[in-house]
């Protein structure tokens, strides 16, 4: 049997010991002590990490720019349907606001404008050993419960940003599956189907990234559980994949409804026609831009053309080679490229 923990990741108590006395600076790793001593188990449902992936994920935490952004590679495993409790975290996230499409140009990409308070984000490498490796973006402030710039040296504050890959806002796989939320007018769920999992409206995001390759696989994951909407606002989701599916996911009028579009905003679009969908600001903005747009760049400058004063961040996703590219509070000339994997 492998010599496996369940522990808290880069949440890790002896954080300190490992890191020294402060955060990194903006792109630069945080560095190791020398031989640090060894450090009891923190248990946690969620995380499953050796001691050697628990010092791998530490290490990978660095600060990308001053939003703040921070970017960190998970290793070890974790469960995707266990709930996260109040002891271990804290926050809450609500009131989101996004604008996102699926672009069929030179090659398919997926933008987004994630649109909420002015809270530090982290971008999440995952690459779980049974399922495909993604990039995503999360808002830090659902695992910290405030706004404040993170002390990287607090071993408490490291103890929750591990659970950053249970939580992604929007992200790519691997196999070029793209997933985002936006917020939606709450109303109309369906009942929940006794004897299936529940599970949150993030970490349905996270199952998806984990485990399909298609549009058509991700819908099947969302229609095999029940999805809570407790713990923030009602949304809905875009996902598009490698070969130019795209679809929205959506609760509305009792049931789950798949939707065939490539763009989504803030309104419920059941029942809705492309003339209605395109009065809304945003979505019409798209809609005729989306036609002329090829590339990465093009695909950017929608997501200026649509921001909002408090866009956070503004990420396309190449669906062939799972590349992020990212700028964060409409700082359109700093542009972060950011691979699958971390090297």
């Amino acid at each position: 049997m492998r010599d496996r923990h369940r522990v808290v990741g880069a949440a890790l108590a002896a954080g300190l010991l490992l890191t020294g006395c402060s955060g990194p600076r903006y792109g630069q790793a945080a560095s190791p002590a020398a031989s640090p001593p060894a450090s009891p188990a923190v248990r946690d449902a969620a995380l499953d990490q050796s001691a050697a992936d628990i010092q791998r994920t530490v290490r990978s935490l660095s600060q990308v720019d001053d939003l703040p952004l921070y970017e960190m590679t998970f290793h070890g495993s974790y469960d995707r349907e266990v709930s996260i409790g109040e002891e271990d975290l804290a926050g809450q996230a609500d009131g989101w606001a996004c604008s996102l499409f699926h672009l069929r140009g030179d090659r398919p990409l997926f933008g987004r404008n994630f649109d909420w308070d002015p809270n530090p984000a982290m971008v999440v490498h995952a690459d779980p050993p049974d399922g495909y490796a993604s990039v995503s973006m999360a808002d830090l402030a659902y695992l910290l419960g405030g706004t404040g710039t993170p002390d990287l040296s607090d071993p408490g504050i490291r103890r929750r940003l591990a659970h950053a890959v249970l939580t992604p806002f929007d992200g790519v796989n691997e196999k070029g599956l793209a997933v985002g939320m936006a917020a939606v007018p709450g109303g109309g769920l369906p009942p929940k189907t006794e004897g299936r999992p529940t599970v949150s409206s993030v970490r349905i995001i996270r199952m998806m990234l984990d485990k399909a390759a298609t549009v058509d696989e991700a819908v099947a994951i969302v229609r095999r559980h029940n999805v809570d909407f407790t713990s923030g606002p009602q949304v809905h989701y875009l996902l598009a994949d490698a070969a130019g599916k795209s679809a929205v996911v959506e609760f509305a009028d009792g049931r789950l409804n798949v939707i065939e579009d490539r763009i989504l905003t803030n309104f419920t679009m059941t029942g809705t026609s492309d003339e209605q969908r395109r009065s809304d600001t945003r979505y019409g903005t798209l809609a005729t831009g989306l036609p002329s747009a090829k590339n990465w760049r093009d695909g950017m400058d929608l997501l200026q053309r649509v921001a909002q004063g408090h866009t956070r961040w503004s990420v396309v996703y190449d669906l062939t080679d799972a590349t992020a590219r990212v700028v964060t509070a409409r700082r359109w000339e700093r542009v972060h490229t950011i691979a699958l994997s971390q090297r």
